[in-house]
């Protein structure tokens, strides 16, 4: 008996077809594994055959997404061709995540798109160290996603690490220390060495900005000629608010004078007080973080520091409170994109 020709199939048969498509569809598109044998972070996810739609998928499947996020920390799409601001805007679109501005912003950016940044425009030859986006505002995004349209030459990657694993590795005294007393940051606009305030604002008007500073439970006092400065006190640890998981989330080490370059940081306390350098970090209550303090929280994040070379068309989500991120020097034009969203609010100051 001859198989039947597709027109003569029975409606029952059809629809056994069609629920086959479907669960492929749902199921099969992607593969997910590892970048190295033993790494959990990231969690690669490629498609398992060409012309896979990553938008189409994620839309639904962001339940799985947020479970293998809360677990690894970050997933790397790769091989889907997220390459260009409009491809990164499809996935904000499809996944319906609500975006952010960069309130309170500490490097220069570019918007290209609706909340979609080119990466921190920095000086290629320079390293930025890790850290988790925008910890020290009392608004932060939950996610962040990195799009790849030019990879470097040479480096140029994203290092990232798993905080939860950072904050397990300070020794008791520091994590006691951090603890009971949070940590300050000091900043100073208008020194010609930080973006104006202006800019990390979004306002020209000192009266909007006393009030953000009111409502942000941040100090302030201007200085004159425009100059102002800013002092804002944070719990150092947090606890994420899906898994409970405590998290090293903070920008100590990255804005602490001691983890300048020795040339820079020699430089600037030539021409400036310590407490009128653009950034500086200190515990909660005032006090001096020692030196060796911030270099076993710098040696801490690069025990747990994973990296791999970008390839165009690659797409990183991150859970911002899971995972810090930082970048390598680079040559060659490369070209990062970036945008952030699920914001997430906890107004109380440390110590509350």
């Amino acid at each position: 008996m001859s198989n039947p020709e597709p027109e003569s199939l029975s409606g029952s048969m059809l629809k056994s077809v069609r629920r086959q498509r479907l669960n492929i569809s749902r199921k099969d598109l992607v593969t997910t594994g590892s970048l190295r044998p033993g790494q959990a972070l990231p969690l690669l996810v490629e498609p398992r055959f060409d012309g896979v739609s990553l938008a189409e998928w994620a839309g639904r499947e962001r339940a799985l997404i947020e479970r293998h996020l809360r677990e690894s920390g970050g997933i790397l799409f790769r091989g889907f061709g997220i390459d260009s601001p409009a491809a990164l805007e499809a996935i904000l679109a499809a996944v319906e995540l609500p975006r952010m501005h960069y309130m309170e912003g500490a490097t220069p950016r570019t918007e290209l798109g609706a909340q979609v940044y080119t990466s921190t425009e920095y000086p290629p030859e320079h390293s930025i160290a890790l850290h988790n986006e925008l910890n020290y505002v009392m608004t932060w995004p939950m996610r962040v996603l990195f799009c790849c349209g030019v990879p470097s030459e040479t480096q140029g990657e994203t290092p990232i690490a798993d905080v939860r694993k950072v904050w397990r590795r300070l020794s008791e005294p520091v994590r006691r220390a951090f603890a009971e007393r949070g940590w300050m940051l000091v900043r100073n606009f208008g020194d010609g060495l930080s973006l104006k305030w202006e800019t990390t604002f979004r306002t020209s008007e000192r009266a909007e900005v006393e009030e953000y500073c009111r409502r942000s439970h941040i100090s302030y006092e201007w200085k004159g000629e425009g100059r102002l400065r800013t002092r804002q006190v944070r719990p150092a640890v947090r606890r994420h608010p899906h898994t409970g998981e405590e998290v090293w989330f903070n920008h100590v080490a990255f804005w602490h004078v001691s983890s300048l370059e020795p040339s820079v940081r020699e430089a600037f306390l030539r021409e400036f007080a310590v407490e009128d350098l653009p950034y500086n970090t200190y515990y909660g209550d005032g006090g001096v973080i020692e030196d060796e303090v911030v270099e076993e929280i710098r040696q801490a994040y690069d025990a747990e520091t994973v990296a791999f070379r970008w390839e165009r068309g690659d797409l990183l989500l991150l859970d911002n409170m899971l995972v810090a991120h930082g970048r390598r020097p680079y040559t060659g034009a490369r070209k990062v994109y970036v945008a952030m969203g699920e914001p997430f609010s906890d107004m109380r100051p440390a110590g509350d």
